[in-house]
C-alpha cells in the first residue's frame, strides 16, 4: 500500500541545549543556532528487556546478575531510563516504523523481509495469511509490494545532518531499492543490506562471505579489511563507525549515527573475548555465548561514549539506546523455553510483553536529567517525530501519514505525552510456537492490554502493572473493558486499512476484535 499524501509536520517546539525554544530558519526550517546536537541512535537486535545488568523492573532478577553491561549502566547514570518502551515483536516492522513514524498496521511491512516478492510463511490449515509488503519500504515510487516513504535519515540529511548507517539495515528485500541504506537517506553505509542476521560473527570466517563468490544472502558486506582476522563483528562495526565519525568531524555539520548492531541476533556464536567467564559462572555453552553477544554490544556502546568524550562531543550529543524486539525465547535457548525474559512472558515474535517491551535509555546533557527514570509507555514510531524535534527540524514534508507522537516532554520532564493508546498488528505466522505467538493484534490503553487472536477470536485482557507476567487473563471478569478496547483496536485497524487473514472454513476474512460476540 502506498501513500501519496504530502504530510506537513505539526508546528513542534524546538529545543536548545538547555530546553529553551529556538528559532527556525524560514527558508529551510533549520535552527539558526549552530550547535544543533549530534544524534547517536544505538539500536540492538533481539535484545530483551532483561538482557542487561541494568534492571528495568522494580527489582533485580537473576538475569540482571547474569549479564554484564557496565556501559548501559554508565549511560543510565548520565540520562533517563524508560521502563515501558515498546516495539514490534520482530525486526523489520520495528525498523520500518522507526524510520517512517508509521505503525506497522499502516505501512504493512508486518513481517520480516529478505527475498524479493517472497514471503517466509508456511501454509496454515486454518487461515490464509494476507498479502503484505514483502519488499519493505523505499523512497522511490512504483516499486511493487513496498510502501513509499520519506525516511527519518532523509529528513535529517535534507536539513543539514551528516547521516551515517552502521550495521543492520533490513528495510527492504534483496534486489529492491530499500535494501541499500544509500537510497534511504544515508550518506555513508557500513555493512548494511537486506539480510536481518549475519551469516557469521567471525572475521576469520569472512563474516560469511565465500571466496568462490557464492555467498549466502546473510553474508555481511563491506568489511573485507577484517576478513581472515580474529575481529568479532560487533568490534569491526564499532571501529568503522568511529572512522566515519572522524570524517564527519571534518565538516561543519552535526552528525546522525545510526549504530544498528547485528548482535544479539542468531547465530548465537561466542565472542571469545568474554566467553570463559560465563562458562566459569556455570552457564550452558549457548547461554554463555548469548551473554558474550550482549557484553560485546555493551563494549561497543562504551567505546562510542569514550570516543565522544575524547573528541569533546559528549555535551552536544544525544544518545538514544533501544532494541527492536524482545529477546529470543522460543527456540535455541537452554532451559525451559519462553522464560528467558522473566518476569515478562514469552519473547521474540510474541504479543506478550516478552516480545515487545524493550530496554531504552536516552542521554542528552543539559536537557535530560541524569540518573532518572520514566514509566510512561511509548511506541517505536514515536522515535521519528522525537528525533526530528531533537534536531530542531520544525517544517518538513513526508509522503506517508505518521502515527508517532513526540516524547520530548518525557525527555525534558516539562510535561506529559497526551493520553494515547498504542497498537500492534501481526496477521502472520512467525514460525515457532509459544505463548502469545501467532496471528494477533493488540492494544495498550492505560494499564490495560487486550490481545486478540485471529485464528479463533479469543480475546485476552491483562492489567499490566498488576500482572506484568500476563499470567492472569481477566477478560471474563471485565466484559465492559474488553468491549471498549476491542472497539478501539478495531476502529484503529479499520482506519489504517489493516489487513486480516482469511478463515479457510468459511472463506471469509477473520472478524475484527469488536465483531466477536461475548
Amino acid at each position: 500500500m502506498k501513500s501519496e499524501l504530502l504530510i506537513s509536520a505539526a508546528m513542534i517546539p524546538m529545543w536548545g541545549m538547555a530546553g529553551e525554544a529556538i528559532a527556525a530558519s524560514p527558508e529551510k526550517g533549520v535552527p539558526k543556532e549552530k550547535q544543533r546536537p549530534n544524534i547517536v541512535l544505538f539500536l540492538v537486535d533481539d535484545m530483551g528487556w532483561q538482557d542487561t545488568s541494568l534492571p528495568f523492573w522494580t527489582q533485580r532478577t537473576h538475569y540482571n546478575d547474569t549479564y554484564h553491561t557496565p556501559n548501559m549502566e554508565r549511560l543510565a547514570t548520565q540520562g533517563k531510563m524508560f521502563t515501558q518502551a515498546y516495539a514490534c515483536s520482530i525486526s523489520s516492522p520495528t525498523r520500518v516504523s522507526l524510520f517512517t513514524g508509521m505503525n506497522a498496521a499502516r505501512h504493512r511491512v508486518t513481517s520480516w523481509t529478505l527475498r524479493k516478492n517472497t514471503t517466509h510463511e508456511q501454509p496454515d490449515s486454518v487461515m490464509t495469511y494476507p498479502e503484505w509488503n514483502v519488499n519493505g519500504i523505499c523512497q522511490e515510487p512504483g516499486i511493487e509490494c513496498t510502501t513509499q516513504v520519506t525516511t527519518l535519515a532523509q529528513v535529517l540529511k535534507d536539513n543539514g545532518y551528516q547521516t551515517i548507517h552502521c550495521g543492520k539495515a533490513h528495510f527492504g528485500a534483496n534486489d529492491t531499492p530499500g535494501a541499500d541504506p544509500l537510497t534511504m537517506g544515508f550518506e555513508v553505509n557500513i555493512a548494511g543490506h537486506a539480510a536481518g542476521s549475519p551469516a557469521s560473527y567471525y572475521g576469520k570466517n569472512n563474516f560469511g562471505n565465500k571466496p568462490d563468490g557464492k555467498s549466502p544472502l546473510a553474508a555481511v558486506p563491506g568489511l573485507e579489511q577484517y576478513h581472515g582476522t580474529d575481529t568479532f563483528l560487533s568490534e569491526a562495526l564499532t571501529l568503522e563507525a568511529m572512522k566515519a565519525l572522524d570524517k564527519a568531524q571534518q565538516k561543519d555539520k552535526p552528525f546522525f549515527l545510526y549504530m544498528a548492531h547485528y548482535a544479539i541476533h542468531t547465530p548465537i556464536q561466542p565472542d571469545y573475548r568474554f566467553y570463559q567467564k560465563y562458562l566459569d559462572k556455570g552457564l550452558p555453552p549457548v547461554e554463555a555465548a548469548y551473554a558474550t553477544l550482549i557484553e560485546g554490544m555493551d563494549k561497543s556502546l562504551g567505546d562510542l561514549m569514550d570516543y565522544l568524550e575524547r573528541n569533546q562531543l559528549t555535551d552536544n550529543t544525544v544518545i538514544l539506546f533501544m532494541s527492536d524486539n524482545g529477546g529470543l525465547a522460543a527456540h535455541t535457548r537452554a532451559g525451559e523455553l519462553h522464560t528467558q525474559n522473566y518476569p515478562l512472558n514469552s519473547g521474540k515474535g510474541s504479543a506478550y510483553e516478552g516480545g515487545i517491551r524493550e530496554p531504552m535509555i536516552v542521554s542528552w546533557p543539559g536537557v535530560v536529567a541524569p540518573d532518572t527514570k520514566c514509566g510512561d509507555y511509548l511506541m517505536i514510531e514515536d522515535f521519528y517525530p522525537t528525533i526530528l524535534e531533537i534536531a530542531g527540524i520544525q517544517e518538513y514534508t513526508t509522503v506517508q501519514q505518521q502515527d508517532g507522537i513526540s516524547f520530548m516532554p518525557l525527555l525534558t520532564g516539562k510535561g506529559k505525552v497526551k493520553d494515547r493508546d498504542i497498537y500492534w498488528h501481526y496477521p502472520h505466522s512467525w514460525g515457532p510456537s509459544g505463548p502469545g505467538i501467532g496471528a494477533t493484534c493488540s492494544i495498550r490503553s492505560g494499564d490495560w492490554k487486550l490481545v486478540y487472536y485471529f485464528v479463533d477470536g479469543k480475546r485476552e485482557l491483562f492489567n499490566i502493572p498488576a500482572d506484568i507476567s500476563e499470567k492472569n487473563d481477566v477478560a471474563m471478569e471485565n466484559p465492559r473493558i474488553v468491549k471498549k478496547l476491542a472497539q478501539k483496536l478495531s476502529n484503529y485497524l479499520r482506519s489504517v486499512d489493516a489487513q486480516r487473514p482469511t478463515l479457510r472454513a468459511t472463506g471469509n476474512l477473520a472478524p475484527w476484535p469488536d465483531e466477536i460476540k461475548d
